[in-house]
């Protein structure tokens, strides 16, 4: 295994690896993170022994904030590493389930969504892309992802509103699994992961292949939300937001980054240059 600098890989159960990303303060997503999950992808791939992967963060109010979007601006080849992520995990021989504790927004929604199960705190989870409320699109799967999840109409919702959502609603529009008290959560993965460690390799990644015949986006689908993103990146009314999200504690352990999805609405059109107010 490399030496990677944001993220901890326990190998504890023979058949399993449980992943820790850990980016202080909020961790953020940025495309060093891109490039070392295209890293843990490799290594997973050339392990013939794993049967599971689970995602989880050190933070427990982050599990991941969002995409460092001006770090991402300056090598805008990185979302098409993510794609190359994306697909690989959603295709490997390894069942994978993301561990959900803290806010899941933009790409750490992104994340969630590519991962093959998702189980979340009810106390201590928030779900969102914010992208929309920042003059943006979702450009890291969640376009391909919710409606095949969730539905058209929800899709809609979640993306439209730009909104946080908790646990109990993401469990109820399909988004995650299930949720579950979070003193549960970890005996829960673990006892389901220990269980598919029990079963053949093989059976377990054929049953997987064939499911994939359903609900898997395409690299073409992808990529047509990636081109998007960044048209919309350029965009006089994106650049307008980015300006008034400057003025606020972003990038930080903040209430801004606490409750993203509050402020949203206070920034206004993206004509209107007045001074951001604080949510109510």
């Amino acid at each position: 295994m490399r030496i990677l600098s944001q993220f901890d890989i326990d190998r504890t159960y023979p058949g399993v690896w449980t992943i820790t990303f850990n980016n202080p303060p909020i961790n953020m997503f940025t495309p060093t993170t891109i490039d070392e999950m295209a890293l843990l992808i490799t290594e997973l791939e050339a392990d013939p022994t794993v049967k599971a992967v689970v995602f989880q963060s050190a933070n427990p109010d982050f599990f991941i904030a969002h995409l460092d979007v001006a770090k991402a601006a300056e090598r805008p080849e990185v979302l098409s590493v993510w794609r190359d992520v994306v697909l690989r995990l959603a295709s490997m021989p390894v069942v994978s389930i993301a561990k959900i504790r803290g806010r899941a927004r933009g790409i750490g929604n992104e994340l969630a969504l590519a991962c093959d199960m998702r189980f979340a705190s009810r106390q201590n989870t928030l779900f969102g892309n914010p992208e929309v409320g920042v003059g943006l699109i979702p450009g890291g799967g969640a376009l391909e992802w919710l409606p095949r999840l969730v539905g058209r109409s929800r899709a809609l919702e979640i993306v439209l509103s730009g909104d946080d959502f908790d646990a109990d609603v993401a469990e109820r529009y399909g988004l995650v699994n299930r949720t579950l008290d979070d003193k549960d959560l970890d005996a829960f993965v673990d006892t389901l992961v220990r269980r598919m460690d029990s079963f053949d390799r093989e059976t377990l990644a054929a049953a997987k292949a064939q499911l994939n015949r359903f609900g898997v986006p395409t690299a073409a689908e992808l990529k047509s939300s990636t081109d998007a993103f960044f048209s919309t990146l350029a965009s006089p009314g994106a650049r307008a937001r980015r300006v008034k999200i400057r003025n606020m504690e972003y990038g930080v352990a903040s209430d801004f980054e606490m409750n993203f999805g509050s402020y949203l609405p206070s920034f206004g059109p993206a004509s209107n240059d007045a001074a951001v107010a604080q949510p109510s």
